[in-house]
Order: C-alpha cells, then sequence, then structure tokens
C-alpha cells in the first residue's frame, strides 16, 4: 500500500479529459495510493454550454464530481493536471485555478508537489505539448517536482510518443484518434512512485 496522497485535477468541457482523469484515477488506486478526482471549476456563460449539446451533457453528467480546492492541493502528495488546449496554453479554467493558488505558494505549501500534466486538442498539432509546457513553468514557479513521463516505457510510443505527458487528438466525432490509456496510467503510476520517493527520503 503506497502512503501516497495523488489528486487529479482536470477541466473538461465534453468529457476527453475527464476520461484522462478516470484512468489516472484507476491507475493510481492500482498503485495503492490515496485518490481523489476533482473537476477546476466552470468559467464559461452558460449560453456557451446551451449551444453545446455535448457540452451541456457532459457538464450534467459530471455534476457529481467535486470540485477543486486549495484544501486538495495541500493535501496532495502528487497532482496530474489535465487540461484541453486554448491557443496553445491551458483552457482558462484550468489557468484561473492554479493562478488563485497563491495563498498556498507564498506559504511554501506547493514545494515538492511532484506534478504531471496531460491534454487534448482537436488535431494532431493543436497544442498539447505547449499546454503542457505552460503548466509546467506554473509548477517551476510553485517549486513543485515535475514527473513527465519521458520514454520511460514502450506504451508512449503507441501513444503518439510526447516526452512531456500525455497528450491526445480528438477527432470530430468526439473520440480519441490515438489509443493513450496506457500511457495515462503509466504515467500516473510514474508520478505515485516518484512521490513516494520524495515523501519517504
Amino acid at each position: 500500500m503506497s502512503n501516497v496522497n495523488l489528486a487529479v485535477v482536470y477541466y473538461s468541457s465534453t468529457g476527453t479529459n475527464y476520461e484522462l482523469a478516470k484512468w489516472a484515477e484507476a491507475a493510481g488506486k492500482e498503485a495503492g495510493a490515496n485518490v481523489k478526482v476533482v473537476k477546476v471549476p466552470e468559467l464559461a456563460p452558460e449560453a456557451a454550454i446551451e449551444s453545446n449539446p455535448a457540452w451541456k451533457a457532459h457538464l450534467e453528467a459530471t455534476k457529481e464530481v467535486p470540485e477543486a480546492t486549495s484544501d486538495d492541493i495541500e493535501w496532495a502528495d502528487a497532482i496530474i493536471f489535465s487540461t484541453p488546449t486554448r491557443f496553445g496554453s491551458a483552457a482558462a479554467q484550468m489557468k484561473q485555478f492554479l493562478d488563485t493558488q497563491g495563498g498556498l505558494w507564498a506559504n511554501g505549501k506547493t514545494i515538492n508537489k511532484v506534478v504531471s500534466g496531460m491534454s487534448s486538442a482537436s488535431n494532431l498539432h493543436g497544442g498539447q505539448e505547449a499546454t503542457i509546457l505552460s503548466l509546467y513553468t506554473t509548477m517551476m514557479h510553485w517549486g513543485a517536482i515535475i514527473a513527465a513521463p519521458g520514454y520511460s516505457d514502450p506504451v508512449l510510443f503507441g501513444a503518439g510518443g510526447n516526452p512531456y505527458g500525455t497528450s491526445v487528438t480528438v477527432g470530430q466525432d468526439g473520440k480519441m484518434v490515438e489509443d493513450v490509456e496506457g500511457a495515462v496510467k503509466h504515467q500516473a503510476k510514474r508520478t505515485i512512485e516518484i512521490a513516494e520517493k520524495v515523501k519517504n527520503g
């Protein structure tokens, strides 16, 4: 049994990053970690959500998922962030959540958290890598320890080979193009493994 607390913090409008988060949760539990999946608050106006049936349906389907708070960040030894890309950066909802953690940061509560990032976009070169790197820039300011998957397992090549974190392309039908479940699970287990080493000295 691991003594690591893993928070999987995600934003998802139509369900892709929620699915990534659930795979990370499953792998975390399999590795024996204490895992919680939390979503960052939705910021989009109701009119935008109402105009997109898939967005509206996903919001309704995940209404029971708890919203992320600073307490979740403080509780966690390891954090996996998952967000769609918006013009090569994290979605505003994720950015807003990160930007409101200044109180924790100022009190040294983000130091040595072990973190990893995942992303999605609607085309192969839609900014997934830049999005994960932008997450990591914030994490450097936090004093966190970045657990990128690199090429630490062959499963990563079948998922597209992103060394920064799992990323996936979502087709016009709303389905994932690449098979990334194995890569997500490997990334989660690697994050927990590193967090164990940090926590246990």
